[in-house]
């Protein structure tokens, strides 16, 4: 596909069910935003099953230059994931319940505001990273945050109230989990209530959770938040979203929240502890291979 196409060509998808809004005018909003700006659109949906082979067959026999996703960061997740080794740019029109990778790369949450992105910005290749074979495009989160995805899955309404009372509900009940690290050789001991590993700097609805993680940098930011009293938790957390700055892996001992960077780790996780991509719950393992995927794909964003 050539660097700059000539002409643009769009293929929406929309995910029906993503998060809270109406998806009654998107369809029409969409299709006329792409005229305006003299590009050929259509609209897909999108499909619960993840295999998008039937979009990939009409990039490739209909020459489509853009794939804007419009739905949450699970549907980012699992397109990303199929079709990034065609070379095609990505757009994203959050509808999701968090939508943590387009407020890290500056992506509107108004979803007008974000169709006139996709005309008035430019691609750019952002990293990517695996998770033992899984494909993550910006979080992993290994403990308490991902049992909150979990029971966050199971309830009929989305949204940041229904997000917010899962997490108040297990935070009284939460417990550490014992894991193990592997860092540059070096071998870490630790009782966690969560590991986050991430690409973006957030978990999304804007609580940011690696403040100096950049979505092009080659590195992943780990985030280990120790066995602590309860009662301060959440003032640590606080420290941690207002400006924590990376430090040495050698340094992840002791009772404060360890924050540090690396291209690759290994997690062993001993008490089988809950596993969340991107915030959609996946079954857990023992142990996890987490490495960066450098310049993986071309996402659209503000210019400046």
């Amino acid at each position: 596909m050539p660097k700059q196409p000539i002409h643009r060509k769009i293929i929406f998808l929309i995910n029906p069910i993503s998060g809270t809004r109406a998806k009654t005018e998107l369809h029409k909003k969409v299709l006329a935003a792409a005229a305006m700006h003299h590009c050929d659109a259509i609209v897909l949906p999108t499909v619960a099953s993840g295999d998008y082979s039937f979009v990939e067959q009409k990039i490739l026999e209909d020459a489509f230059t853009d794939i804007v996703i419009c739905g949450g960061d699970g549907t980012v997740n699992q397109v990303v994931n199929s079709l990034h080794h065609t070379g095609i740019y990505f757009g994203i029109i959050p509808m999701g319940s968090g939508n943590g990778l387009a407020n890290t790369a500056g992506i509107p949450s108004v979803t007008d505001k974000a169709i006139d992105l996709l005309f008035s910005g430019k691609p750019r290749f952002i990293d990517a990273f695996m998770v033992n074979d899984q494909f993550a495009c910006m979080l992993c989160g290994i403990g308490f945050d991902a049992k909150v995805a979990h029971d966050f899955a199971q309830q009929p309404g989305r949204g940041l109230l229904t997000y917010t009372q899962q997490t108040l509900k297990n935070y009284f009940t939460a417990t550490p989990y014992q894991f193990e690290l592997v860092v540059n050789d070096q071998v870490i001991q630790t009782a966690a209530f969560f590991i986050s590993i991430a690409n973006s700097n957030q978990f999304g609805n804007q609580f940011t959770i690696a403040p100096k993680a950049s979505l092009n940098d080659g590195l992943l930011d780990i985030v280990i938040v120790p066995k602590m009293n309860k009662a301060i938790l959440p003032f640590a957390l606080i420290q941690q979203i207002r400006g924590g700055k990376p430090a040495s892996a050698k340094d992840s001992s002791g009772t404060t929240i360890q924050y540090f960077q690396t291209a690759k780790i290994q997690i062993r996780n001993k008490d089988n502890a809950p596993l969340h991509i991107d915030g959609e719950p996946r079954e857990t393992t023992k142990v996890l291979n987490i490495g960066i995927v450098p310049r993986c794909f071309q996402l659209i964003q503000p210019a400046s």
